[in-house]
């Protein structure tokens, strides 16, 4: 490629070169780099992750099982504000545990939404999807993020997250919690990190965990690499507790308080 009265185009600036197919390799680890740099700069280290269902909106309204998602919004806003309220009462200024989430609507939105009613940070990974347009608003923007490759953002989602929360969901969902299940249980991932499954009546209702331990596919120890939980205030005290054992946390700052779990 060569421009009129000007000498040939540099490879990194030709952007018919870099959307090519010989060039994958080098969009593939622009997707690794760039967001390095960028949590970097921001001093993100540790995330909460939030994944669930995107049709999930804010108020009931539809059928029964329609109006009870929509519930779900609201539980993740609340959880996802607790969280972060209790983060910015922690005395160690360098242990931020930052809302994340995969920067689409429905529980992705609660989650960041509910973040920034707090006043934090949050992250939002998001996925070029032909129904989707782009991160939700209540990502910080500094850390919106925009992914052309699945699986380089399910590494973002994975490789900074000290916990996670998944709410009801699809393929979507599910295939996020059982890549990070599989990890868990194959030690390929060794970092301990208290995974919560929140909706009780989804979860027990969905998935059959004890038949597949009748059926001998999994150990029943295996059933102890997630939680349950069928509240906000059951949620964020486990979250809380294990965070603060896992990563021998201090009390919060004397000026600060703790949300209450009442």
């Amino acid at each position: 490629m060569k421009r009129r009265n000007q000498g040939p185009v540099k490879a990194y600036r030709d952007l018919e070169f870099l959307t090519s197919r010989e060039a994958r390799t080098l969009r593939i680890l622009a997707e690794y780099l760039e967001p390095e740099g960028r949590f970097a700069r921001y001093n993100i280290e540790d995330t909460i992750v939030f994944f669930g269902s995107a049709r999930a909106s804010r108020g009931a309204k539809g059928s029964d099982a329609r109006r009870t998602l929509d519930r779900y919004y609201d539980d993740a806003e609340e959880l996802a504000f607790r969280i972060t309220e209790w983060s910015k009462s922690l005395s160690d200024p360098n242990r931020r545990f930052i809302v994340c989430s995969g920067g689409g609507p429905g529980i992705m939105e609660a989650a960041n939404r509910g973040a920034s009613r707090a006043r934090g940070l949050s992250v939002g990974l998001g996925i070029s999807l032909p129904n989707e347009q782009g991160v939700n608003d209540y990502v910080s923007r500094e850390l919106a993020f925009e992914f052309h490759y699945f699986f380089m953002r399910k590494f973002w989602l994975v490789y900074l997250a000290k916990a996670l929360c998944v709410f009801p969901g699809g393929f979507g969902t599910m295939d996020e919690l059982f890549e990070l299940l599989t990890l868990t249980q194959t030690g390929t991932s060794r970092r301990p990190r208290p995974i919560i499954l929140f909706g009780e009546e989804f979860w027990n209702q969905v998935m059959g965990w004890e038949t597949l331990v009748d059926w001998g596919v999994i150990d029943e120890k295996d059933l102890s690499l997630f939680r349950i939980c069928g509240t906000v205030d059951e949620a964020f005290d486990h979250l809380t507790g294990e965070l603060t054992r896992l990563h021998s946390l201090a009390s919060p700052a004397p000026d600060q308080s703790t949300p209450s779990s009442d």
